[in-house]
């Protein structure tokens, strides 16, 4: 026979409609539409990131510069190529009103900000109206959460350093905002003219300076970036333009949506599942149709041809499906979204995303559905002739199954493709066939062990737990498929239960005991001792750590550009904090090298943080070129020290002999560890004594942190979920496909003088069972994966968090109760004799 002729029996079969093939359809369409809603959305978000680079950067090119602003030459590079050049200063301060203190990040801008887009306020007014001031004080306007904390009204005054502000209106849309990154404290925004005066920008204060570019149309960003960096890279500038207004943000997005996506294949193998039990249920319906088929000549290609070709055109039906689901979910969903999300956004329907979200359901249903395909191929004509048992080998022929794997590889490898993230997706991977192994283990374990107990002698005593026990661990595919289905489900919600409740403890657990009360930064060297001297002389104060504080940027490795050297290192994006001694400080641990003399006054020398140092691959004896506040300072590493960020004490990742830095301006910073009643009291007195001193409460930083941490497990909590609504789609077909069973175990129960209770209590006790046994296994292999996630990815201390476990198991059970009951109204109110009848 021909593929011709496989393609018109394929024909024939599908005219029977699709019964038996509905859990097949929704599982996968369920899959698809997981990952294309997901793909949708990340592509939404960096279409919109894209058209609004500009209006997030605030221009079309941005230089900006620590501690300094631009020099005579910088300025004059950039009004020769901007069209518009605004200049805006970014800081921490303490903003007052009366007796109450809070934390605000301060921007100050020129008369030409924004470059693009709109500040909206509240009263609506323009921005320049609000900032031009009102009874003798210059204007400010501020985020509505921060005139909460200092119970501040519109027309009210504040205080910012030594200077008053009339707070004109409430910030309510800063345009830029996505672009400025990550701040501990609410907006506070009024014009750079108006700080003079402040005391907030005295020399070695913590500031930058951002010159914002508008360029004229068809300017070459790129060629324009090489001839800045070409420039002014030595001095301590640093570039951005809006093809990446906010590089942080994009970075997120694109990680955040690859590990969805992951989460989603992970959905789509709990689909896999129930597709290959409804192929598996079907092609047993149809042994006597294939018997027929052999009988009249049909080979066993033909046969695999045709039953392949039903499944692909089906398959092509429930990933049609999926991808309809999941654009018109993102669709419905786009208006909430724009407005929960504070960044552009641009929702539509992208092919690309939904192309990708396509080749994932093709690959899934192609390796799900050829195992119980193949096997097909098994089936006699004699079985057509005489009542056999299934005699066909549990494994297909050794081509499939390395098939199969190939399929399997080639699905891993385009994740990795497209996620970018390819040591993840392995890891991935492999914990979800780990998974899966340790569910099919279970699922075998499970059926022996409730043999045997269903034979135990304290059971003969309990004829509903004996008769469940027995169907759990008797023939057929339903314990196997409950546990597999449910159970990987499980296991994803159980690995993020426990990677978040570790997460959780790991930012604020040993916080009281680890961390100090407060961060103060911004304090002058005149300020130091009398700061000291208030703070030594409270009770409530048990420890503080102080240094001198400069920030800056790494030019060069070995007279290498650093970004060369380490392009991906942390300690060379951006600028670091810098410090300097004469001697070893009591806190530092010198692993390697030696500490200069106390009165060493050569050339500059520098300790490196041990661990940064190993990543990046540098020796003692290497040179190290900074660049602090315009001056490029070259020192030779002379040690390496142990830094342990985790404490989060005072720590730097260099620190130089003092002769190299101590005459630059700077400031300092203190680290204060007090008792948590006397915190506000402390915050309040420095403040108000010393206005310019900011002061950062750990608490409340560790807060936001977790913030953030806690909407990204949310996230994946939500695509978990999906997971295991597939489960439960799978679950439910598992139940409906055992349905027969139970009817005629009931109608036999009855007959035998079983009351409807006793029926009922065995077919409770049965689902119970197995949403016990899915539980169960989910929370070991849960377990498993939080603690390596835990251990090796986020690199700390793995403790069991039994609370989710416990609601882990009770989801199970509930969830197979719900199934089988719902399934069991059937067989309990059929009469014994149909059924028995409908058997012979």
């Amino acid at each position: 026979m021909s593929l011709a002729q496989s393609a018109r029996i394929a024909r024939r079969e599908l005219r029977g409609g699709l019964r038996g093939f509905k859990v097949f359809l929704a599982c996968l369409a369920l899959g698809v539409a997981a990952i294309a809603a997901v793909g949708l959305v990340r592509e939404s978000l960096s279409g919109g990131l894209m058209r609004e680079g500009a209006t997030m950067l605030g221009g079309d090119a941005e230089l900006r510069f620590t501690y300094r602003a631009a020099g005579e030459a910088e300025q004059a590079w950039m009004a020769e190529r901007a069209t518009r050049v605004s200049e805006i200063v970014d800081f921490r301060s303490m903003a007052r009103a009366g007796e109450n203190t809070a934390l605000t990040q301060v921007k100050g801008v020129d008369d030409i900000y924004p470059l693009y887009g709109e500040v909206r306020l509240e009263p609506a007014m323009p921005l320049d109206e609000a900032l031009a001031g009102a009874n003798g004080l210059p204007g400010a306007v501020m985020d509505r959460s921060l005139m909460a904390q200092l119970e501040l009204e519109v027309g009210d005054t504040f205080e910012l350093g030594t200077a008053s502000y009339h707070l004109a209106a409430a910030l309510t849309l800063e345009p830029d905002a996505a672009g400025s990154g990550f701040s501990l404290g609410p907006r506070t925004l009024l014009y750079r003219a108006d700080l003079e005066g402040s005391g907030l920008l005295a020399p070695g204060t913590l500031f930058e300076t951002n010159y914002r570019l508008a360029l004229p149309p068809g300017t070459d960003l790129e060629a324009m970036r090489e001839d800045a960096l070409a420039q002014f890279s030595d001095s301590g500038a640093r570039w951005r333009d809006s093809r990446n207004g906010a590089p942080g943000l994009n970075r997120f997005v694109d990680r955040i949506s690859a590990f969805l996506v992951l989460v989603g294949l992970a959905g789509l193998a709990v689909g896999g599942v129930g597709v290959s039990a409804a192929v598996r249920a079907y092609l047993e319906r149809k042994t006597p149709v294939i018997a027929t088929l052999k009988t009249l000549g049909a080979t066993r290609r033909t046969i695999l041809w045709a039953y392949l070709i039903q499944i692909g055109v089906l398959s092509a039906l429930g990933i049609v499906i999926g991808l309809a689901l999941g654009a018109a979910a993102v669709l419905a969903l786009a208006p909430v979204l724009e407005a929960r999300l504070p960044l552009p956004t641009e929702f539509t329907v992208y092919p690309g995303p939904l192309a990708e979200a396509a080749l994932y359901g093709a690959l899934t249903a192609l390796i799900f559905t050829l195992w119980p395909v193949s096997r097909a191929e098994e089936i006699r004509p004699a079985q057509l002739f005489r009542a056999l048992s299934d005699t066909r080998r549990h494994l297909p022929r050794w081509s499939v199954m390395l098939l199969t794997a190939a399929l399997a590889a080639l699905l891993v490898g385009v994740a990795a493709f497209f996620s970018g993230l390819w040591e993840l997706t392995i890891w991935a991977a492999l914990g979800v066939c780990f998974a899966l192994l340790l569910l099919l283990a279970a699922a075998w374990a499970i059926r022996k062990l409730a043999r045997r107990l269903s034979r135990a002698r304290w059971v003969r005593g309990i004829p509903a737990l004996r008769l469940a026990l027995g169907s759990v661990g008797g023939p057929g595919q339903e314990a196997s498929a409950v546990v597999l289905s449910l159970g990987l489900g499980l296991s994803v919600l159980a690995a993020v239960g426990q990677v978040s409740s570790n997460m959780r403890a790991a930012i604020e657990g040993d916080l009281p005991d680890v961390a100090p009360s407060f961060f103060f930064i911004d304090i002058q060297p005149d300020q130091i001792d009398p700061l000291l001297a208030r703070l030594n002389g409270d009770d409530a104060v048990t420890k503080i750590d102080t240094a001198p504080m400069l920030r800056g940027v790494i030019t060069r490795i070995n007279d290498r550009p650093a970004t060369e050297v380490a392009p991906d290192h942390w300690v060379v994006r951006g600028d670091r904090g810098l410090t300097y001694a004469a001697e070893q400080p009591e806190r530092v641990s010198v692993s390697e090298g030696e500490w200069w003399p106390e009165d060493y006054s050569g050339p500059p020398l520098m300790s490196f943080a041990a661990e940064e140092a190993a990543e990046i691959g540098l020796k003692i004896g290497d040179e190290i070129t900074v660049n602090v506040l315009g001056r490029e300072i070259t020192a030779t590493i002379a040690s390496f020290r142990e830094v342990d960020f985790s404490t989060m004490g005072i720590n730097f990742v260099m620190t130089f002999n003092a002769a190299a830095l101590q005459g630059a301006p700077h400031s300092h910073i203190a680290t204060v560890y007090a008792e948590a009643e006397a915190e506000p009291a402390i915050l309040r007195d420095v403040s108000q004594t010393w206005p310019n001193v900011t002061g950062i409460g750990v608490r409340d930083a560790i807060s936001r942190v977790a913030g953030l941490l806690e909407g990204i497990a949310a996230a994946i909590t939500y695509g978990a979920l999906a997971s295991l609504v597939t489960g439960g789609v799978v679950l439910i077909g598992a139940a409906a496909a055992g349905q027969p069973a139970r009817e005629f175990e009931a109608a036999v129960l009855k007959t035998l003088g079983a009351v409807r209770g006793r029926v009922l209590a065995y077919l409770v006790l049965r689902a119970a069972l197995l949403g016990l046994a899915a539980g169960v296994v989910a929370i070991v292999a849960g377990g498993l994966a939080g603690w390596g996630v835990t251990t090796f990815v986020m690199e700390g201390d793995y403790s069991f968090e039994p609370v989710s476990a416990v609601l882990i198991v009770s989801g199970g059970v509930l969830a197979t109760l719900i199934a089988g009951l719902g399934f069991a109204l059937r067989p309990l109110s059929m009469p014994p004799a149909r059924v028995l009848r409908s058997a012979e």
